[in-house]
């Protein structure tokens, strides 16, 4: 069921606004009134489900100062202004602030309703398209697993939400080890094809021979991929190494295609670790067709602490795989995480992840040992970019509480006598790193 769109009108004049708010009234509107901006702001939250009609010319904050604040709290909420004669300067200015539109004294009521209509479709628009974008982003596993909380994984799962909903092709791109495959997925599982078919083919598995089987003939077990995915997602690891001929049979199928395609393309280039790209070794026609749309997936080193937030995850759980404690992180070991190189990214951190359990159970090495003989030939611990103290504090601090209210789910009593806190000094960490005791209850 719809949400019902209320309109809140903010005027100092009782008149004015008992009379806004009977006209609106009778035209279907649920309606609400504000004797000034002050008294409005307190009841106006990000997701107000409705609009606003304010006067401009209010003692204490005017209509132009709230509409800055209105605009700082939520951008797309219509705010229509209401201006006095001559006020043709405010008027202009409300526009250039974000107003959805103004009315000026005396106004006809049926424009006044004829506005609220057209603000309150707009407005019903945005609120659902972000209680979609709340579903997509929370309601899957995959996307669950894409970890972190940096602003560079932020994007990535904004650009996640924004193109699985779209229907062209995609490239992504990235170092090894960044989750690229996992990121195919998610695009799958978001967009309008999460209920068919997932095909996924690794160009780099076969030959030339096998692999036009794979694709376009279809093998003794079944049928090629690109009839196998129709309607719904093929993706394409190792892109770059198609030949020149399986390039252009790509393309001639990717041409009979409608719009919008029929089966979705998402190709995968794992060339960025040689310094090179999918656009040096792709023909050009066939390049621009698979990157109308393209993703990056960020390299570890550029997520910040979101390495120690993987760390904690990974390691408690293979330490329930393997029936033992994770280890538990020094400061000194949090900031050797958080400076080393990760060459081989998110898989590299697993695998020291899981080394470092398997050390823990057996009571010896260190996070720095397996730092230094990794198998990725990590260099030695260091970062080429030093970051201030503060930052490896504050980083170890959040993993330290978070890690510990993890421990005893949410049972802030048992968290300030393990880390010796008092409750206000933990509020106002777990307030600073964004840590929500309802998320570790249970």
């Amino acid at each position: 069921m719809a949400q019902a769109m209320k309109i809140a009108i903010v005027d100092d004049e009782q008149d004015m606004r008992q009379s806004i708010s009977q006209w609106l009234a009778l035209s279907g509107f649920n309606t609400e009134t504000f004797p000034s901006a002050e008294d409005a702001l307190k009841g106006l939250s990000q997701d107000y489900p409705g609009i606003v009609v304010t006067d401009v010319r209010m003692p204490g904050m005017d209509g132009i100062q709230f509409l800055k604040r209105l605009m700082s709290q939520d951008s797309a909420l219509p705010v229509i202004v209401i201006t006095g004669h001559g006020d043709v300067p405010m008027a202009v200015e409300a526009m250039r602030l974000g107003a959805f539109d103004f009315l000026e004294k005396p106004f006809n009521p049926d424009k006044m309703t004829e506005l609220a209509k057209r603000a309150t479709t707009a407005r019903r628009l945005t609120l659902d398209n972000r209680a979609l974008r709340k579903e997509l982003s929370g309601g899957g596993a995959i996307m669950e697993r894409l970890i972190g909380s940096s602003e560079p994984m932020q994007r990535l799962r904004e650009d996640i939400l924004d193109l699985g909903q779209a229907d062209g092709h995609v490239l992504i791109e990235g170092e090894t080890g960044t989750g690229k495959t996992l990121t195919a997925h998610a695009l799958h599982a978001v967009g309008s094809r999460a209920g068919k078919k997932f095909v996924l083919v690794s160009c780099g598995a076969y030959d030339e021979t096998a692999l036009a089987m794979r694709l376009f003939d279809g093998m003794d077990d079944g049928l090629p991929a690109i009839e196998e995915a129709r309607g719904g997602t093929l993706v394409l690891e190792d892109v770059e190494s198609l030949s020149s001929g399986l390039q252009s049979r790509l393309m001639t199928v990717l041409n009979e295609q409608g719009t919008p395609a029929e089966t979705r393309i998402i190709a995968i280039c794992n060339l960025q670790d040689e310094g090179r790209t999918c656009e040096d070794t792709l023909r050009s026609d066939l390049y621009y067709r698979l990157a109308a749309m393209k993703i990056v997936c960020p390299p570890l080193r550029a997520r910040g602490e979101d390495i120690l937030t993987l760390f904690t995850r990974l390691s408690e759980g293979f330490a329930d795989e393997y029936g033992c404690d994770a280890p538990q992180v020094t400061a000194q070991e949090a900031a050797q995480l958080l400076q080393a190189p990760w060459p081989g990214n998110v898989r590299q951190l697993t695998n020291v992840a899981e080394r470092a359990v398997l050390q823990n159970r057996r009571g010896t090495g260190t996070i720095a040992s397996l730092l230094m003989n990794d198998d990725t030939q990590v260099a030695p611990v260091m970062t080429t970019e030093g970051k201030p103290l503060k930052e490896y504090v504050e980083a170890f601090e959040r993993m330290l509480i978070d890690n510990t209210m993890r421990r005893h789910k949410g049972s802030i009593a048992s968290v300030m006598d393990e880390l010796r806190l008092p409750r206000r000094t933990l509020n106002e960490k777990m307030a600073k790193y964004g840590l929500q005791r309802a998320d570790y209850l249970g």
